[in-house]
């Protein structure tokens, strides 16, 4: 049972204790780095692809890049979807130590990309870092929600979310120094680097006194199944499938729109005569303005949340996505002059966009308790990856079919208006406590 919150209470904000600082700093590098090692691909899909192609025996075609491009990111979707096994396991076993091990999956198959020597192979490790980079968030978001205090929990998970988009940065300067000049390998291999975060973790992270004392309290009667399966009791089962769908309309325009961003600079780069790594330079200037923005946009999600709610706040951005992937692909990218410019301001628009995400930061862990809370994350958050793993492979047809990349990502837009149809239905917790 939820209680309104003392307005008094949220005005005297306590001061964060050290372990608090240091879980929300774990959780927002890990995050960051995951952001980081999930855009690499992005940025380097086209010279990855114009490299290994054709070692597969497979032109490497505009229309086969868009082709292979597109089940890549499908196949590492439904590794991501995979994913969802992580909260369970947090749920059982805690949620640093889960942190722990996610960080050094996704860490480990990145880095082996380098060594891809086919598509096949580079598709095996893409799929594999997936499952690692997907529990990185539900696992971070519950892990500051119960460790914060009530009155910083909104602002903490918020900022705890930029991570992903400070990781967009960080790969864009990865690309822009070591991508451009020594290829798509090197940023694979930089890939690694995440997997340094595991003995700082290990030595200086406590698991939330919440967590510990709700396992003390169930005892070992509590298992991973039962954690899942509470998702789906009468309690929960409504907010389960409605929150579920939310994530796939945001998914489909994460990865059908943001993330074909770089592949769409780039072939505008070409069109206009620019040379391969000046390309690769436009892409890191796109990326970086999608990560800058999108940090501008945690900054006004919670205040936005608080003061309309976190259904109308979850709209508000619904709406600013929906009109900027239709612009910037359905427009922008067929302008004869002035595209490149213009698609960086289009950038800003994806990227104040893509804040809709630092919503469920908060908002999910704001309905499910203690016992079960890291695994309705994972779950919600992973499973629609299954079906926008199925839309970003028919976008990948569709840019095979029109021979553009424009047309197919613009139409992807149109899954927004299902996300506003569906808003009223969601499960509004402004000015309530975590439940217990």
């Amino acid at each position: 049972m939820t209680t309104s919150v003392d307005a008094e209470k949220v005005r005297s904000k306590p001061p964060l204790t050290g372990n608090q600082v240091r879980s929300f700093w774990a959780a927002w590098g890990g995050w960051s780095m995951d952001g980081m090692d999930s855009f690499i691909y992005s940025l380097v899909l086209v010279p990855a692809l114009t490299d290994l192609l054709p070692r597969s025996g497979i032109p490497a075609t505009t229309a086969n890049i868009g082709v292979y491009g597109g089940l890549f990111f499908a196949l590492f979707m439904i590794g991501y979807g995979m994913a969802l096994i992580w909260g369970p396991i947090a749920d059982r076993f805690g949620r640093v130590r889960t942190m722990m091990f996610s960080i050094f999956c996704f860490s480990l198959f990145t880095m082996l990309a380098a060594f891809a020597t086919g598509v096949w192979s580079l598709a095996v490790f893409r799929f594999m870092a997936g499952v690692g980079i997907g529990g990185e968030w539900a696992v971070g978001a519950a892990l500051v929600s119960e460790d914060w205090p009530e009155e910083r929990r909104t602002m903490g998970a918020a900022l705890m979310h930029t991570g992903y988009y400070f990781g967009f940065f960080f790969a864009a300067i990865a690309n822009y120094f070591i991508g451009s000049h020594y290829g798509w390998r090197y940023m694979f291999a930089l890939g690694g680097a995440p997997a340094l975060l595991i003995g700082l973790i290990r030595n200086n992270v406590q698991e939330p006194a919440r967590w510990e004392n709700k396992l003390q309290e169930l005892g070992d009667k509590w298992t991973m199944h039962r954690a899942f399966l509470k998702l789906f009791s009468p309690q929960y089962r409504r907010r389960t499938i409605v929150n579920s769908v939310y994530l796939i309309v945001s998914l489909c325009g994460l990865w059908a729109g943001s993330v074909y961003a770089p592949t769409a600079i780039t072939f505008i780069a070409e069109r206009a005569g620019k040379t391969a790594a000046e390309g690769a330079r436009l892409a890191s200037y796109s990326t970086a303005l999608l990560g800058i923005t999108t940090v501008l946009g945690a900054l006004i999600v919670p205040w936005l949340a608080d003061l309309v709610g976190r259904r109308a706040t979850l709209g508000i951005f619904y709406a600013v996505m929906l009109f900027a992937i239709w612009l910037t692909f359905g427009h922008v990218f067929y302008m004869e002059h002035n595209a490149i410019a213009w698609f960086m301001v289009c950038s800003v628009l994806l990227g104040l966009g893509g804040a809709n995400f630092i919503v469920y930061s908060f908002w999910l862990p704001e309905q499910y308790g203690t016992e079960c809370r890291a695994s309705a994350f994972a779950f919600i958050t992973n499973f629609g990856r299954f079906t926008a793993a199925g839309f970003t492979f028919l976008v990948g047809m569709g840019i095979r079919h029109f021979q553009t990349i424009g047309i197919p990502v613009a139409m992807s837009a149109l899954v927004f208006l299902v996300g506003l149809a569906l808003i009223p239905f969601g499960e509004e917790t402004k000015g309530k406590y975590l439940p217990s």
